[in-house]
């Protein structure tokens, strides 16, 4: 039997994959994947994926409205865009790495033929930092996630358009790499990122209702109350692996970089909204 997406979701999403899979191509993967939530979660108007699991739980929709009255992430914000115009030492700025402004998240993470690998906005943010003296800074929390919060915050409205380069066979194989990191077990509680967000979406763990797949990308940098601040998507990744009891892998490593742009070409189609807020 042929390991296309939709195979592995009618077996269980949860399952181990001995091998990449490549039955099924990019476009095929995508289809299956909006088509399935879009089925599971009937009453969901397919934009609204974008706010997690408050597109499915009323209940703390109605406290998540509240908050986003007054955003926990407005200083983040405010700290990002002050980042983004303070001069570095030789006196240029994030601006002069990246003309078109600040409005850029739409174009990432994207795949860099000449370096053969995907770059993240968090990478190519502290590439600039380093192309012009200053240390890189940390991936998870602290100041890339305020530079984040400006930046996403400028590019709300922009749509997801992660693109596959065709001729270049490794843009495909980190894809893949990416699409069997998000399925394969792992850790002492052999638990997936697909058995949790697929196949058991919208059900709860112990009080937490799990959030469906779809949409899980479009509103990083995160404010969750249970860190109390701001975090990265990497972050998040490092924390799913650890609730599992698996080792985590370096935040933009490559491991983590390819599940991000398999996840983002997963939801092509949707607005960016971050930064958001969570619990």
């Amino acid at each position: 039997m042929k390991k296309t997406l939709t195979t592995i979701i009618a077996l269980g999403v949860g399952c181990l994959l001995a091998a990449p899979l490549i039955a099924s191509t990019p476009e095929e993967d995508q289809e299956v994947w909006q088509a399935y939530f879009e089925k599971r979660f009937p009453q969901v108007p397919r934009d609204e994926f974008v706010n997690g699991v408050y597109s499915i739980d009323p209940v703390g929709r109605e406290n998540w409205e509240a908050i986003e009255e007054f955003p926990p992430y407005e200083a983040a914000i405010s700290d990002g865009e002050s980042m983004w115009n303070e001069p570095f030492a030789n006196g240029k700025t994030y601006a002069d790495c990246f003309p078109d402004g600040p409005a850029i998240a739409g174009k990432y993470p994207h795949w860099d033929k000449e370096r053969g690998m995907v770059v993240t906005l968090p990478l190519a943010l502290n590439e600039c930092r380093q192309a012009n003296g200053e240390e890189p800074l940390k991936y998870k929390k602290g100041p890339i996630a305020d530079l984040l919060a400006y930046v996403t915050y400028e590019s709300r409205g922009q749509v997801t358009n992660v693109e596959i380069p065709e001729d270049d066979p490794r843009a495909l194989e980190a894809y893949e790499k990416g699409k069997e990191f998000y399925f394969a077990r792992r850790g002492q509680l052999n638990f997936s990122c697909a058995g949790c967000h697929v196949g058991n979406s919208g059900t709860t763990l112990r009080t937490e209702i799990l959030s469906p797949a779809l949409g899980h990308t479009t509103h990083w940098p995160v404010y969750r109350s249970k860190w109390g601040e701001m975090g990265t998507l990497h972050r998040r990744f490092t924390g799913c692996n650890k609730q599992v009891r698996a080792a985590p892998f370096e935040a933009q490593g490559e491991e983590y970089r390819n599940l991000e742009y398999f996840m983002t070409y997963m939801n092509n189609g949707l607005e960016l909204n971050g930064p958001g807020a969570r619990k």
